[in-house]
């Protein structure tokens, strides 16, 4: 990424962080460090399983191990320094390094987006169109809509970064929050930013709103398909097959929704920083084990691993 160039006072910036409690920073460092262990072995670890099992080299685990390489990697953006705050009151952030976190946090978040989208098509073919999944859901395809995902993503947020720091930071640099979040970070300038926030908020709710649409006329399209079965085995499966997905989705939206398409003037700092500990590092933790625990294949093929190692 280009470093920002700075043209404003500020050379940094301060973190408030989570607490100033010196009683909760131990306890909150071993929270957010279990967390962080458990994300980081769910997530590489599902796509080491995705990488060595052959049964699991389809479509659906290709966006699956996607899925984790990208919570792996917006949780590794916020995650770790968090914990340097908490151990080390470390809470300076230089101008470039939040341009950085902020970039590639919002980046890989953009992506997860587009790639549930991606998720939900994949699985309206494969429970409405069963008999064409092979023909529709080729390898090129798989390829095609992932690298769109990323390349969507990438673009989005060099938007919302470059459109965050071309406004002037005169001699606020106190942020409260615990990472470099794009409102918060918005918020200190003393530029005019009515019109950076309506693009932030326009852009920001037609990605979501684009990718809602089609996971909705997805699912939508799957449950007529999935009332219309007369077999309960029909339904059972069906069933299985979007219920980790779903789960997945609901839980991506609910909290991305409550954070950005508000106004800068209706969010509570508080109320923020709880949702966003949410979605920087429990969302990340929770969609390996969502996949893992509701889904047959990725346990069968964990047990073959852990049977060919005894």
């Amino acid at each position: 990424m280009i470093l920002m160039e700075n043209r404003t006072g500020v050379t940094q910036f301060i973190l408030l962080g989570l607490t100033d409690d010196p009683g909760l920073k131990v306890p909150l460092f071993i929270t957010f460090l279990l967390i962080y262990i458990t994300t980081l072995v769910g997530n590489l670890g599902m796509i080491l399983l995705i990488l060595s099992d052959s049964r699991l080299h389809t479509p659906m685990y290709f966006f699956l191990g996607n899925l984790s390489l990208v919570d792996f990697g917006y949780s590794s953006a916020v995650t770790p320094k968090v914990m340097s705050g908490l151990l080390l009151g470390d809470k300076v952030m230089p101008y470039n390094d939040c341009a950085a976190q902020m970039f590639f946090f919002a980046a890989f978040a953009t992506v997860e987006n587009f790639l549930l989208a991606s998720m939900a098509y994949d699985r309206y073919v494969a429970v409405c169109k069963p008999l064409y999944y092979a023909t529709t859901m080729t390898t090129s395809v798989c390829a095609w809509l992932v690298t769109g995902c990323y390349v969507l993503g990438f673009l989005n947020v060099s938007v919302y970064t470059g459109d965050t720091f071309s406004l002037s930071f005169c001699k606020f640099n106190v942020v409260h929050h615990f990472f470099c979040e794009i409102p918060t970070v918005m918020a200190l300038s003393c530029s005019d930013r009515h019109v950076n926030e309506l693009v932030l908020i326009g852009l920001a709710s037609f990605n979501i709103f684009f990718a809602l649409i089609i996971i909705l006329a997805s699912y939508m399209v799957i449950f007529i398909t999935i009332l219309k079965m007369h077999s309960g085995a029909g339904h059972r499966k069906a069933f299985s097959t979007c219920a980790s997905h779903f789960t997945a989705v609901s839980i991506f939206y609910g909290t991305i929704i409550f954070m950005y398409l508000q106004p800068s003037s209706s969010h509570a700092m508080d109320t923020d920083k709880i949702v966003s500990v949410f979605y920087t590092m429990v969302i990340p933790m929770l969609n390996p084990l969502v996949y893992s625990l509701r889904n047959k294949e990725v346990r069968n093929a964990f047990m073959k691993v852990v049977l060919k190692k005894k």
